[in-house]
């Protein structure tokens, strides 16, 4: 479900701990798209009050490098939760469905293993204009959401 149309109302202000860490891993492929998921990402964050300087932030090349970056960050004592933002747009071969099959079976281990918040914001779309509609559009933006479950998440695991 998109931002824009969710049941839920926005984020509320949470009690969070403002000790928390976050690496912001965000793929330069699609750079239109994940720059807009980025900024989304730290605005959200830092609606919550999270200080710049507990915000990594870490390019890497496209959205295969998410996982091995999540792996190195997840592993630093100093990063309490990492959320990760790319975007693979289908094309014309199979690179799509085994792209996103690596990434998201990527993430997921490196959140099991690490036991920290390990946050999938990356968009599958057919299309760039399926895309956009999530980085900032008429469909809300997806960065954004991806700070609110790293922030929920920390919050469910403080409990």
């Amino acid at each position: 479900m998109s931002t824009k149309d969710r049941a839920l109302d926005p984020l509320p202000h949470l009690p969070i701990d403002h000790s928390h860490h976050f690496a912001v891993i965000y793929a330069e492929w699609n750079q239109e798209i994940t720059h807009a998921l980025r900024d989304g990402c730290l605005e959200t964050l830092k609606r919550q009050e999270v200080d710049a300087s507990r915000i990594k932030l870490v390019p890497v090349p496209g959205s295969f490098e998410l996982s091995s970056a999540a792996a190195e960050f997840a592993s630093r004592e100093n990063i309490d939760a990492v959320i990760c933002l790319g975007c693979v747009i289908q094309g014309e071969t199979r690179h799509f469905d085994f792209i996103c099959q690596a990434v998201a079976n990527g993430l997921t281990e490196v959140g099991i293993r690490s036991r920290k918040p390990v946050i999938f914001g990356v968009l599958t779309t057919n299309t760039k204009e399926q895309a956009l509609a999530r980085a900032g559009g008429e469909l809300g933006n997806k960065g954004s959401e991806a700070a609110e479950a790293a922030l929920l998440m920390l919050e469910a695991l403080r409990k």
